[in-house]
């Protein structure tokens, strides 16, 4: 299991090089159908239950909207054909259907017994195919990999053995990698919930503190829905439910002169609306430097009125995945909350040195956390890039001589 173990194998089985061939010699797309009645959560496969960065899949959260789909088998490479920079690829491990937006490439009956599906998987899932695609793919806004170019895009066939023992060894290396990653993010858990613990009981408040409505302390505003949008990271980040579920990472930005509704320093941006794939309602985001956000539908600003009265970052903490808010979640169908459903919330008012205090030990918790969750990435990103070098060595062959 390592790579003099694959030298070898070259070295005896093909010295002077691997077979070179364009994709379209060895497979095709799938040319087979199936009707929408046969296919379920579990073997429908949309383009927005593929993982970005080769993640797989995932059972869909939405059934298909055309009566007869492409069928896949499996063994099938599923790809992901919107945005091919999210690197979205799975090998199939069972029968199903796709949607119009997924490409199902499946090898040709006489290269079956020649070409590994799963090596034909890592070298599709492979940092230069991907870069490939998205040099031929067509749009700015919504790029969409070209058809023609993808089987045109040319891979090494080596012999079979050689095949098999790259997919043993990146076989393992997704294993060790999967491995980390849930063991690094128990850990994670374990420190999330202390900090929810504690979270809790500093924001726990008996009779003698007074309340008052939300809109009593501070001003809501609906977020804008912002249509000029760019994808590439420029201007100013837009807050979304999504953009605050991922603590800050931004997938969309808007140019700085479409900014309808900006974020100030201090403000607080609520999620109002569950996310489609995973809740994200009354999660909170703090805005720290004036017009550094766009703020978009779906999401409130919250803006206190005067802050020797109530601490934005108080109240920040306060409204982050608030009970109050959270009751009207009934877990089955999407939420939105309302304007009054957010304004009428009765707020815990202490004394402003009490909410400083509050607001000094949720911060070092709330760093701890951060600590680790940036730490945690770092360390994946680590073997990730290990993992990658040794995948890039062990596709790139010599190319047999014609």
């Amino acid at each position: 299991m390592s790579m003099n173990r694959i030298c070898d194998l070259m070295q005896a089985l093909c010295p002077d090089g691997a077979q070179h061939v364009i994709l379209s010699d060895v497979s095709e797309y799938s040319q087979t159908r199936v009707d929408a009645t046969n296919l379920d959560e579990t073997n429908f496969v949309g383009v927005d239950n593929l993982v970005a960065e080769r993640g797989g899949r995932v059972d869909a959260s939405y059934p298909p909207n055309t009566a007869r789909l492409t069928a896949y088998e499996p063994g099938d490479i599923l790809l992901g054909n919107i945005r091919p920079y999210l690197k979205k690829v799975w090998r199939a491990t069972n029968s199903g259907g796709c949607s119009g937006d997924v490409l199902a490439i499946r090898i040709t009956p006489e290269y079956r017994e020649s070409l590994d599906s799963k090596f034909l998987y890592y070298v599709m899932s492979s940092d230069g195919f991907f870069a490939y695609n998205m040099r031929h793919a067509k749009g700015a806004k919504m790029p969409r990999g070209s058809k023609v170019a993808i089987l045109n895009y040319r891979i090494p066939v080596p012999p079979l053995k050689v095949q098999h023992e790259i997919v043993r060894i990146l076989d393992k290396f997704t294993q060790l990698e999967a491995e980390l990653e849930a063991e690094l993010e128990l850990e994670l858990e374990a420190r999330r919930g202390q900090y929810d613990y504690y979270r809790t009981k500093f924001l726990t408040f008996g009779d003698e503190v007074p309340r008052c409505r939300l809109d009593e302390v501070a001003v809501y505003a609906n977020g804008k829905a912002h249509e000029k949008l760019v994808v590439d990271g420029a201007d100013i980040p837009l807050v979304t439910a999504r953009f605050i579920s991922r603590n800050g990472q931004a997938n969309r930005w808007v140019p700085l002169e479409d900014v309808l509704m900006p974020g100030r320093a201090g403000d607080i941006a609520l999620v109002l609306s569950d996310l489609p794939n995973g809740r994200a309602l009354a999660r909170t985001f703090y805005i720290d430097r004036d017009d550094s956000y766009a703020i978009n539908q779906r999401v409130a600003r919250i803006t206190v009125n005067d802050a020797a009265v109530i601490s934005p970052k108080f109240l920040y903490y306060v409204l982050d995945r608030n009970r109050g808010l959270l009751r009207y979640d009934n877990g089955v169908d999407q939420t939105h909350l309302s304007k009054s459903q957010v304004t009428g919330l009765p707020v815990p008012v202490p004394s402003i040195e009490e909410q400083n205090r509050i607001v000094a030990n949720l911060e070092r918790f709330d760093s701890l956390v951060k600590d680790i969750s940036i730490g945690l990435p770092v360390e994946l990103s680590a073997r990730r890039k290990q993992y990658e070098y040794y995948r890039d060595r062990l596709l790139t062959f010599k190319e047999l001589a014609a």
